[in-house]
């Protein structure tokens, strides 16, 4: 049974799905007005998990992920950069596939943009000021009433006196309400505007979420996911939006993933702390950089350093040595199950990835024994291996060509025969901790030592 925690009840849930066998889900995409980060490779590759392991389930899923093409900040870029919006978010959305194709994310199935929903983003602005959630204020943008939707705040889990307005939520003296928050903004001199009945203007953020997302996967839907960050005041406004405009439920589950820290702090363009994903793989292969994100389980902090990155680099190595010239596409998958199921229990735990990918380093230890007696064994457990590693996205590449894409500096064999004498002194003088650490220091290098009566001998994986 899988169980996902809510944002909205704060508590595990078992998933059940609206329709039977069918989950709609929904996640809050980029602004394209700069390269993706990897807190927003965080985002993409968390959600390209969740539905690789829904669609193992099973599960038939349609996955919406939105591009926000017109904002605050990409008016802003053109205008510093003295380019036409339409060539500025252009390119982005071009550089936005390429990092996502780089890190094996499936494309959504529907990819909407803001710009071609603004008749129906206008159509739900109407539907809530007919509804009376909605009010035309002094300067003829269109604000959204907060006090009017008695639910505000369920999803933040806050009282509205303690919120406080959010990044992209402007406050002036024609607002009811300090939070209200705009849904049309009237036109300024220069800016990009469409016609409406209030006048001509543009959308605010938080409707071009709620428009694309009901009209994509309907008025209520099973899932809604994004970065932590988006809890409030954007969610919490897609909420009051939707239930506002079609006054159904809108959401089931709602999903939030953590933030990548930098020194203990988010990453962010905002913060000026961030490194892009094409910086990234100058240094690192994709796959890499994947890995390290699955470390973490999605809800958690991840902290994002080099020694982070090699780390997930030493450890994704010791996974394609395990598959290391296998011929695992001409076989059936082994009959042992435990694998597997230790897999599905770690994901079917909110998507444990971390614990999954425990159960899949067990599995390639037990390759790594039946390789020295018996190859078809180990090319089933291998071909067990290849496919619980392709739910996380993982172990997809020809094992050969990643090893060489990736090498790593090894140690020589002399280093290893003086590390072993070291060790040898240790153990004779019952120094356990150096020996210890020795043994260690070798596994790392993928070093295998096997003590017998005659001495100690040694492999690499």
């Amino acid at each position: 049974m899988l169980n996902i925690y809510n944002t909205l009840t704060r508590k595990k849930e078992i998933f059940k799905p609206i329709h039977e066998n069918k989950v709609s889900i929904y996640v809050c995409g980029m602004t394209v007005y700069d390269y993706c980060h990897v807190g927003h490779a965080r985002v993409m590759v968390v959600f390209d998990v969740v539905v690789r392991y829904l669609r193992f389930l099973g599960f038939e899923v349609t996955y919406v992920r939105n591009i926000t093409d017109i904002d605050d900040k990409i008016i802003q870029r053109a205008i510093e950069n003295k380019e036409d919006i339409n060539q500025l978010t252009a390119r982005f959305i071009e550089a936005l596939n390429e990092d996502a194709a780089n890190l094996n994310i499936i494309p959504p199935d529907i990819e909407p943009r803001a710009t071609k929903y603004i008749d129906k983003i206008i159509i739900m602005v109407q539907q809530l000021l007919d509804n009376g959630y909605a009010y035309v204020t002094t300067n003829n943008d269109v604000c959204y009433a907060i006090n009017k939707f008695a639910d505000y705040g369920k999803l933040s889990g806050k009282q509205v006196e303690d919120l406080r307005a959010g990044e992209r939520v402007d406050v002036d003296k024609s607002k009811q309400h300090p939070l209200d928050f705009v849904l049309w903004k009237a036109a300024k001199i220069d800016e990009p505007h469409w016609q409406s009945p209030w006048g001509s203007g543009r959308p605010g953020w938080h409707i071009e979420c709620s428009a694309m997302s009901t009209d994509c996967l309907g008025k209520h839907f099973d899932i809604h996911g994004g970065g932590m960050d988006l809890q409030f005041p954007h969610h919490e406004n897609e909420i009051a939006q939707s239930e506002g405009a079609t006054k159904e439920p809108f959401v089931n589950v709602w999903m939030h993933n953590g933030f990548v820290r930098i020194n203990n702090e988010k990453m962010s363009k905002s913060l000026g702390n961030f490194f892009t994903v094409r910086e990234v793989l100058k240094q690192y292969h994709p796959e890499v950089l994947r890995y390290f994100i699955l470390t973490s389980q999605y809800r958690s902090p991840s902290n994002y350093s080099d020694q982070e990155l090699d780390a997930a680099k030493q450890a994704l190595t010791r996974l394609y040595t395990a598959l290391r010239g296998l011929d695992i596409e001409n076989l059936p998958i082994s009959d042992d199950k435990t694998y597997q199921q230790r897999f599905q229990a770690a994901m079917d735990d909110d998507f444990n990835t971390p614990e999954a990918l425990a159960v899949l380093f067990d599995l390639s230890r037990e390759i790594n024994k039946a390789r020295s007696n018996d190859l078809t064994k180990a090319a089933k457990l291998g071909n067990q291996l290849w496919h619980l590693g392709k739910i996380l996205g993982l172990l997809q590449i020809e094992a050969e060509s990643f090893l060489q894409a990736t090498i790593i500096e090894q140690i020589s064999s002399a280093e290893i025969e003086n590390m072993i004498t070291e060790r040898l002194l240790a153990r004779k003088n019952r120094d356990w901790a150096t020996a210890d650490r020795i043994r260690s220091e070798l596994k790392e290098q993928n070093i295998v030592l096997e003590d017998n009566s005659e001495g100690t001998t040694w492999r690499r994986l």
